[in-house]
C-alpha cells in the first residue's frame, strides 16, 4: 500500500524535471548567468551563445553574437575556429550549431549587434538578405 501511495509522487517528480536541450554546450541559468564580456545578465532566450573551448572544455556564455564575436578578437581567441558553438533560433528558442545557422540582419537583439540566428532558412523573413557564421563574424569585425 505504501508503495503505491508513493508512486505518483516519482511520476509527478520525473514529469517535473527540466528537459536539457541536446545542443546546448552548457545548461543556462536565465536571468543569472553572466555574458562573459559585457557582464550583462542574459536573459534573452532568442539570441544567446555558448562557445565551448576544444582545449580546456571550458564554456563562455554571451547574451549575443556580437558579444562573442568581440570577445574573441579582444581576447585573441585563437582556437576559436576550432570551438563547439551553440547559438538559440531568434523564432523558437532552440539551441543549434552556429556555424551551419542562417542570420539574418536588423533585428532587435539584446547588445543591438542586430544579427539573429535561425536553425533553417526557411523560417528568415524573406525581404531580408540571409549571412553565414563566417559573413556575420566578418560584419561585426569591421
Amino acid at each position: 500500500m505504501k508503495y503505491i501511495l508513493f508512486l505518483p509522487f516519482v511520476f509527478l517528480f520525473i514529469a517535473c524535471q527540466d528537459k536539457k536541450d541536446v545542443n546546448a554546450l552548457s545548461q543556462m541559468h536565465w536571468d543569472r548567468d553572466m555574458c562573459s564580456r559585457c557582464i550583462m545578465v542574459i536573459s534573452d532566450r532568442k539570441h544567446s551563445v555558448q562557445v565551448q573551448n576544444p582545449n580546456s572544455n571550458k564554456i563562455y556564455k554571451f547574451d549575443d553574437i556580437g558579444c562573442m564575436v568581440i570577445w574573441s578578437i579582444e581576447s585573441k581567441i585563437n582556437w576559436i575556429k576550432d570551438a563547439k558553438i551553440s547559438v538559440t533560433d531568434a523564432k523558437t528558442g532552440e539551441w543549434c550549431d552556429a556555424k551551419t545557422a542562417y542570420y539574418s540582419r536588423g533585428n532587435t537583439t539584446p547588445m543591438n549587434f542586430g544579427f539573429s540566428a535561425y536553425k533553417s532558412k526557411n523560417t528568415i523573413d524573406t525581404t531580408k538578405n540571409i549571412f553565414s557564421f563566417s559573413e556575420v563574424y566578418k560584419e561585426i569585425k569591421k
